[in-house]
């Protein structure tokens, strides 16, 4: 029953800021990788950024500076603070979490929408 619910998505101006979180739950938090996706309409799903159990990150260039991804292992969330956006940063974003140990190698949230317009 894992489960992995995102949050905090909505409609912001270009140059505004957003804040998204993602809960787990029924699973060892701690132990895997988390990360953020992102797919926009008629578009592939793309790597915005990860953070590993020990806190290494690593953003997509296009996010780079602009995006901080970031863990609470005591809550069991994973949140992204989104600087700056722009009109292109328009999608559904989504939570992913991953291990290395077991099948399956990855849980997925259901989305949460994002909208950068003026």
């Amino acid at each position: 029953q894992v489960q992995l619910v995102e949050s905090g998505g909505g409609l912001v101006q270009p140059g505004g800021s957003l804040g998204l979180s993602c809960l787990a739950s029924g699973m060892s938090f701690s132990l895997f990788t988390m990360g953020w996706y992102r797919q926009a309409p008629g578009k592939q799903r793309e790597l915005v950024a990860t953070i590993t159990p020990d806190g290494n990150t690593d953003y997509a260039d296009s996010v780079k500076g602009r995006f901080t991804i970031a863990r609470d292992n005591a809550k069991s969330t994973v949140s992204l603070r989104m600087d700056n956006l722009k009109p292109e940063d328009t999608a559904v974003y989504y939570c992913k979490a991953s291990r290395s140990w077991a099948l399956p190698s990855a849980y997925w949230g259901q989305g949460t929408q994002v909208s950068v317009s003026s």
